[in-house]
């Protein structure tokens, strides 16, 4: 398998961090690959917050359902859209990160569960802008095991809906 598909695979939700930072030249590497990301007619109309300072982790941590676990990982990533901007580039952008994250060995978790009124004042974002989502990224302290998903021929169809597509996996 190449390293490509190998780190696809071996993603998993982390949520649990050790308080090890992030050297520079890995989160650069993680923000140029989300960059790099690709989006309808190359237009890039979103924004990504790198949140790094401990008090700013822990109140977006408190605006995400108290989900205080967040605020262990080095920084978390918030992927906000310019007005008026759908919802799919920005997760195909946040999607990369976690990815290029993956791939340099750190743990991620994409978080939607958010007051979105809490995050646009501990963050500071335009009441016009969307919210997509939010990563921690870090040391992970923990090895979650691959959670089961469903067969292939309950997903996949062929030519037409209902018809299913089987495979060995």
């Amino acid at each position: 398998m190449n390293e490509t598909l190998e780190t696809m695979w071996n993603r998993r939700s982390v949520r649990k961090y050790k308080s090890d930072p992030l050297p520079p030249e890995h989160l650069r590497l993680i923000l140029e690959t989300a960059r790099r990301a690709p989006t309808g007619g190359n237009r890039q109309k979103w924004r990504m917050i790198v949140i790094s300072d401990p008090d700013l982790r822990r109140k977006t941590a408190e605006a995400c359902s108290h989900q205080m676990w967040m605020a262990d990982a080095a920084v978390i990533l918030c992927l906000v859209t310019e007005p008026g901007e759908g919802q799919v580039n920005g997760a195909i952008v946040l999607d990369q990160a976690i990815l290029a994250a993956t791939s340099l060995g750190y743990g991620t978790c994409w978080v939607g569960a958010y007051d979105a009124d809490k995050i646009r004042e501990v963050l500071d974002i335009p009441d016009d802008y969307g919210i997509i989502c939010l990563t921690p990224v870090g040391v992970s302290a923990d090895e979650p095991k691959a959670r089961p998903r469903k067969s292939p021929g309950e997903l996949f169809m062929r030519e037409q809906f209902g018809t299913p597509i089987e495979y060995d996996v």
